[in-house]
C-alpha cells in the first residue's frame, strides 16, 4: 500500500472519529446539564442542600457530602472553577468552594446534582429560591 493511499486512509479514520466525537457528545447532553455561564444565583435551605438557578427558569439542587453552617452566613459567596468544558452533567463536574472575603475558601463535595421539575421548584418556599 502506498504511502499516499495510507495517509487517505489514516485521514478518513480520524474524521470520522471526531465525527462521532461531536455526535456523541451532542447527544448525550441530557437536558439535565447546563453551562457554568448560565449560572445566575443561588440559595441554601440547609445545610446539606444548595439550590442553584440556571438561566431564566431551571433550579438544580446540590446534595452536599457533609452539611456545612456557613453557607447560610452573611457575606459567602459561592465558587465554581471549570477545568477543560464548562458544562456541568455530574457532581463530579463542579468543583466547588465556599468563600467570603477575606477568608480562606473551603471546599464542598458534591453527592447528588438534579434539575428540578416545575412543580419542585414551585413547592420551594420564597425566601429559599434562588
Amino acid at each position: 500500500m502506498s504511502a499516499h493511499r495510507k495517509t487517505i486512509i489514516l485521514t478518513a479514520i480520524l474524521t470520522m472519529v471526531g465525527v462521532l466525537s461531536g455526535r456523541a457528545t451532542a447527544e448525550t447532553k441530557p437536558q439535565d446539564c447546563f453551562p457554568l455561564t448560565q449560572w445566575r444565583g443561588w440559595k441554601s435551605p440547609t445545610p446539606q442542600l444548595i439550590y442553584i438557578k440556571v438561566g431564566m427558569h431551571d433550579v438544580f439542587a446540590i446534595d452536599l457530602n457533609e452539611s456545612n453552617s456557613f453557607l447560610k452566613a452573611p457575606g459567602m459567596h459561592l465558587v465554581s472553577y471549570s477545568h477543560g468544558s464548562d458544562w456541568v452533567c455530574s457532581p463530579l463536574d463542579l468543583d466547588l468552594q465556599l468563600s467570603s472575603f477575606p477568608g480562606i475558601p473551603e471546599h464542598l463535595f458534591v453527592k447528588r446534582l438534579r434539575k428540578l421539575t416545575q412543580e419542585e421548584v414551585a413547592a420551594i418556599a420564597p425566601d429559599d429560591r434562588p
